[in-house]
């Protein structure tokens, strides 16, 4: 439920490495799929009227096991910083945290009794949903996105990057001196956009409106469709390398975009998990101090 996990061990990593989904032969969905399957059947089975909730001794024993997992799920982004190998390498203790973290939906939602209200309780209960949600979303995107993010490099370098697009904007300055000083401005104005510099919302959406590259090529495109003679010669080789330089640019953002949906999870995870542990604190004190 912590945050970097997932961001530091890959969920393949070729046919002579196991993934972390799959350590040990699946270890811990074995273990987590049982401590679920036991808990289902003690709620079964045991004789609580009218039914076991978190104030019964089967509910306080679920909570108290669903609150130290907690703690110890939120220990993986101080574990990381730790590379050791065995049974509790980085590998096998990011598979416990995936598995152990989902098998909280049975425990806790057990330990609810399925009561919920408008209260500190529910709140913790809901904070841990969203914290077990956005973890899966993590899982998803970095089993899908990392190919998709390596083609979109096409082996470049981020320095490598920024110097192609430089290098349209040396082009672009020798090709639009044969234009009219109000067609070099607008050519100018395009000169050194940097798409690494979008933030968050812009580079989640792979695209950027305020793009002077863009604006300037559908100008010289309007212009060379009412010019001709030698102008038009000049002013189609400058819609050309607008184009080049308009592409370059898409990749960067589709590469960049890529980036963002493998990080913004954390941005949710993070923040949500330190939620959580303070409402669980306020949900504890409050039942034995306050009931």
């Amino acid at each position: 439920m912590a945050s970097g996990g997932i961001s530091r061990t890959k969920l393949g990593e070729g046919a002579s490495h196991e993934s972390f989904l799959r350590h040990r032969n699946f270890r811990w969905l074995k273990i987590a799929l049982t401590v679920c399957l036991v808990a289902i059947l003690a709620y079964a089975m045991i004789d609580v009227q009218p039914r076991p909730n978190g104030g019964s001794a089967y509910g306080y024993l679920l909570g108290t096991i669903g609150a130290l997992l907690i703690l110890w799920l939120s220990l993986l982004g101080l574990r990381k910083r730790a590379m050791t190998s065995g049974s509790w390498s980085l590998k096998g203790w990011t598979s416990a945290h995936v598995y152990l973290g989902l098998s909280l939906v049975v425990i806790a939602t057990l330990h609810t009794g399925f009561q919920l209200g408008w209260n500190i309780h529910t709140l913790a209960y809901a904070l841990m949903m969203l914290v077990i949600a956005s973890g899966v979303y993590g899982i998803i995107v970095y089993a899908v996105l990392p190919t998709q993010l390596s083609d979109s490099r096409a082996e470049m370098t981020r320095p490598q990057m920024v110097e192609a697009v430089a290098k349209f904007d040396t082009q672009l300055q020798t090709a639009a001196q044969p234009l009219s000083h109000d067609d070099a401005a607008l050519v100018r104005d395009a000169f050194g956009e940097d798409p690494f510099r979008a933030g968050l919302i812009r580079r989640l959406s792979g695209r950027d409106a305020r793009s002077s590259t863009e604006a300037a090529l559908q100008a010289m495109r309007r212009r060379l469709a009412v010019t001709t003679g030698p102008e038009a010669a000049a002013l189609d080789g400058v819609v050309t390398l607008l184009e080049r330089k308009s592409a370059a640019l898409e990749r960067i953002r589709r590469h960049l975009r890529i980036r963002a949906l493998l990080e913004v999870w954390l941005y949710m995870h993070v923040p949500l998990t330190f939620a959580l542990i303070a409402a669980l604190a306020a949900h504890i004190i409050s039942v034995f101090f306050y009931w």
